[in-house]
């Protein structure tokens, strides 16, 4: 499983092209419930770029991209204790998961 972050939405992006395995989408909803972020599908626009995409393709295991903060990127350091708390439930429940 990996974790690939980027800034701008709150989601979670769990998918490409039904590359994602059948356990990936209900391992996406509980990041999702842990961090209050929306578990998103991957506009069609972002496809095809990003290391959760190849990684989807060539191993088939869950992988996700956690799209962290709000706002004009760069995003302000005032954001960032928000974000180390949305997002420190997922990094503890996704170690759990591939243990």
């Amino acid at each position: 499983m990996i974790l690939a972050y980027h800034t701008q939405g709150k989601e979670i992006y769990w998918q490409f092209q039904n590359y994602a395995p059948p356990e990936a989408l209900s391992i996406g909803r509980k990041l999702a419930n842990t961090s209050g972020y929306r578990l998103a599908n991957v506009p069609y626009n972002s496809s095809f770029a990003g290391y959760k995409d190849w990684f989807l393709q060539e191993y088939q295991k869950p992988g996700y991209t956690v799209e962290a903060g709000l706002g004009t990127n760069p995003l302000p350091i005032t954001q960032f204790d928000e974000i180390y708390n949305d997002n420190l439930g997922i990094l503890v429940l996704s170690s759990i998961l591939v243990s």
